[in-house]
This record gives C-alpha cells, structure tokens and sequence, in this order.
C-alpha cells in the first residue's frame, strides 16, 4: 500500500477487481505452481492487503518493509516451500504460461535461479523468477547490499558463479512495452485494455500485444515513464 509513485495502487479497480486480485487469478491458472501466497508488509496500511487475501481465499504472510528477502525467506519458511515463483503484485497482465514455462525450465536444467527477464524480451510486467528454496537460504544468509535485500533475486545474478543460472527469455524482442504498474500513467495505458478486451482478465499475453499493434496510440499512454531501476549486473545463464 506503501508504494511511492502511485499509493495504493495494489487495491485499485482494474476490470471490476482488485489489481492484487487479477495477479492471483492469473497466477492461480497456473498448473505447476501450487499455491499463491501473498508476501506483505508489517506495517499497518497493508491490513488491507491481508483481508483482500482473505476475500480471496490466499494466504498471506506479514513480514519487513525494507528487507524484502527476509520478508520472502520467512515466507517461504513458514510455508514449507521447495521451490519460490517470484511475481510481483503490479503485474495484473501475467501470463499463467509464461509462468509455467520459467517453472519448467528451472526444472528441466536443475537452475538455482531462472528467469525470463534476462535478456529481457517480454513486456515488462510479464517477469517471472524460480529460485530454489536452498538458494534462497544461501542468499538469505549471505547478501549484505541494501539493494540485494531489497529486490530479493539480486544476489542470485550478482553471482553466477556460485549458482547454477537459466533463462526463459522470449525469442523475438518486445520490451518496449510496459504492462506494469506504477504510475498513473500506467494505470490510464491497463485500464485501456480492459476496456478493449472483454476476456482481458484471463487473456494471453499475446493477445495484449494484438491489440497494441493494432492500436499503436495505447503505448503512448505510458511511454514517458522511467522504470527504477536496480544497481546489478545481469546474468551471463
């Protein structure tokens, strides 16, 4: 509820839902992650959030505002998880597949860490990261950079050298567009398309791109916005 750019925002109406509800329908049609809980924050405005999650029927662990690892690591702990999908709340576009697909291939290479972000091909607002349950300990216990604890996955590229690293980066290169949520602007560019959509709360990812194509003045929307970015190098899987 905290978030600096645009308060709030997680709670907005988007297509008659929550924003936060979208991202957990989505990732729910998802057939090789097998519970969605929500990691939120300890300080009192997030009580929103945990009965949202409530409504929902998710579980929801309460956890550090700042040290966003300790929050996943406690997260993961206390739900007894082998293996953490990583997507974050102002993603109300994910696509359950491209989910499934980075799940399979952190499988099918035996990764510690995997993601399709690297190169980054998709929209952003796709991104997807697995990390081992083990890995995560590791980065837990070792990661001493405030930026490490605070975007979680740093540690993890920022080393590739101490763990075994896999892409499900796209072939064909649409990062130009911005399907997540942070500004306003943002919000005018998602609304937008559940306007054109009727099936935009279940609808592939490619059929978002479709209709961007089809309607190159929707990209305009956002198209000023700056991502903040992370101080880290990206991997070389």
């Amino acid at each position: 509820m905290g978030s600096a750019r645009l308060p709030g925002k997680v709670l907005l109406e988007l297509g008659g839902e929550t924003v936060l509800a979208n991202v957990v329908h989505r990732v729910q049609r998802s057939r090789l992650a097998h519970e969605v809980v929500v990691a939120t924050t300890e300080c009192g405005p997030d009580a929103a959030i945990v009965e949202e999650c409530e409504r929902l029927h998710v579980r929801c662990f309460r956890g550090s505002e700042h040290d966003v690892l300790d929050r996943y690591y406690r997260t993961a702990q206390a739900n007894g998880a082998e293996a953490i999908v990583r997507v974050t709340s102002d993603c109300p576009l994910i696509d359950p597949e491209l989910v499934d697909e980075t799940i399979r291939v952190f499988l099918e290479q035996g990764a510690d860490y995997c993601s399709n972000v690297f190169p980054r091909h998709y929209p952003r607002g796709l991104d997807t990261e697995v990390f081992s349950a083990s890995a995560l300990a590791q980065a837990w216990n070792e990661a001493r950079e405030p930026h490490q604890r605070e975007h979680v996955t740093p540690y993890f590229y920022e080393h590739p050298e101490m763990f075994r690293i896999a892409s499900a980066s796209g072939t064909v290169d649409y990062s130009q567009y911005r399907w997540t949520l942070d500004t306003t602007e943002d919000l005018e560019l998602l609304r937008a398309v559940f306007a054109s959509l009727p099936n935009a709360s279940t609808c592939r990812w490619t059929e978002v791109l479709a209709l961007m194509e089809s309607q190159p003045q929707l990209c305009g929307l956002n198209a000023g916005v700056v991502q903040k970015g992370i101080p880290a190098r990206s991997p070389n899987p």
